[in-house]
């Protein structure tokens, strides 16, 4: 069993599958360069804690007494070869990789494998319906939202399968230590494991749940369920979340139903069109003019911008690997809308920074800000980053939180501190732009390509 994106044993299908064979499973993890490389200290530090959780629950199954996960590190295509010739495997279990790099690692596995007489089996994916399983009418994969959520459900999916209880878990001998990654100094990340995903998930459902439909978007509330981590490593699989979900009704289960077939929408689209990860979906939109990145990229990062909303999200950030889904609309606008920097640099940091970075949900998130994703209407929508400060962090305890230059001002005053009677406290910057000018101006450019 060759784990991936899919760090647990609970509703594992394919982990079913290489149980049953007769003769035992090896549970094989595979630190592959190409991902290991790119990965910023988060998702490192986040990934070895996540494997070492994946590793005690192995143990577990035989009360201590069994083997756990063996890893080993280098070129998959190479290492899984000699992995299943070591043990005389006949057959290596995935869940399918829809990205455009694991499905391609993956062919070439295949293939190598093949040479050895040993076969690559496939069995379910990270998804309740995986990429390319709902079509249109005509048969084309949908490229808009609305009507993909209503085929999505339609479709439907299984229900979760329970944990293996054997056959006995196999060791490999050249296997590595896990890494000890270091992060860097005060930042905090969340427990990993599967046990620490289903307490996550179940304090979610008993408190947040009924309210997520209004409290959502409110970054000063602890009122979204930050299963995206837990999602993004497989310590969880939809299917389990959307069995638990099954029957409840009202606002709050129906919109996060929606908010999990985003996260397999945008997976489709990724799939269907490989290069989106770094070129634009709508092509058009690759001859706006963008500003060199300069100053006000490193501003942005630092979260030293002037706008609080903005600086609080990207401290966040920086502070816990993770980021409010209102906040990261907020600063990719302020970012594509006015710094006119080309979209592409603000998803290279969030993939660095994000613990739960994913690379369909990021991209096209980003796209979708910049105007060249997959919403019909879409360059004219920029952010007002401190009308939407007042409006979802009203009383402006969360920027108090990441900002603390402003923890002293008066509630009118905390979203936009250079209109205090003695401007901004603490050392805080003025504003770095003008909004109303920007916004004036990046529309101008969207005007001049249409033409």
């Amino acid at each position: 069993m060759w784990f991936r994106r899919d760090l647990r044993l609970a509703d594992n299908p394919a982990l079913l599958e290489a149980c049953d064979a007769p003769g035992g499973v090896l549970p094989l993890f595979v630190l592959d360069p190409g991902l290991w490389e790119p990965a910023g200290p988060p998702r490192r530090w986040y990934l070895s804690r996540s494997l070492a959780a994946l590793d005690d629950s192995l143990r577990r199954l035989d009360r201590g007494h069994g083997a756990g996960l063996s890893v080993v590190r280098g070129d998959p295509v190479v290492e899984v070869v000699r992995a299943a010739r070591e043990v005389g495997a006949s057959r290596v279990h995935v869940a399918a990789d829809f990205g455009p790099y694991g499905h391609r690692r993956d062919a070439e596995v295949e293939e190598a494998l093949a040479e050895e007489g040993v076969e690559l089996v496939r069995t379910g994916s990270p998804y309740a319906v995986a990429p390319d399983r709902v079509r249109n009418g005509s048969g084309a994969p949908y490229q808009v939202y609305t009507p993909f959520h209503r085929a999505w459900s339609e479709h439907g999916w299984r229900d979760p399968v329970g944990p293996p209880t054997g056959p006995a878990r196999l060791a490999l001998d050249g296997a590595v230590e896990l890494p000890d990654p270091r992060l860097p100094h005060g930042m905090r990340l969340p427990e990993a494991g599967e046990r620490a995903a289903r307490r996550r998930w179940q304090a979610f459902l008993d408190a947040h749940l009924a309210g997520y439909d209004s409290d959502r978007d409110r970054p000063d509330l602890d009122a979204t369920s930050r299963m995206s981590v837990h999602l993004k490593w497989g310590e969880i699989h939809p299917r389990t979340m959307l069995a638990d979900l099954h029957g409840r009704r009202g606002k709050g289960p129906t919109t996060y139903r929606r908010e999990l077939a985003w996260r397999e929408f945008y997976a489709d689209v990724l799939f269907q069109r490989p290069s989106s990860a770094r070129e634009y979906l709508r092509p058009e939109l690759a001859a706006m003019q963008y500003d060199e990145p300069a100053d006000g990229l490193d501003a942005w990062r630092e979260g030293r911008t002037g706008f609080p909303i903005v600086d609080a999200g990207m401290r966040q950030l920086r502070a816990t690997g993770w980021m409010h889904n209102r906040v990261r609309m907020i600063v990719a606008s302020f970012l594509v809308k006015d710094l006119h920097v080309e979209w592409q640099h603000g998803a290279r940091h969030f993939m660095r920074w994000l613990v739960d970075g994913d690379l369909a949900s990021n991209q096209h998130g980003w796209q979708w800000t910049a105007g060249s994703g997959t919403d019909p209407a879409p360059y004219f929508r920029i952010f007002n980053p401190t009308s939407q400060g007042r409006k979802f962090d009203p009383d402006g305890s969360y920027v108090r939180r990441w900002v603390p230059e402003l923890a002293d001002l008066e509630d009118r005053f905390v979203h936009e501190p250079s209109s205090a009677p003695d401007g901004p406290p603490g050392g805080y910057p003025e504003p770095i732009v003008d909004h109303k000018q920007e916004r004036a101006e990046a529309l101008a450019r969207y005007e001049r390509i249409k033409k």
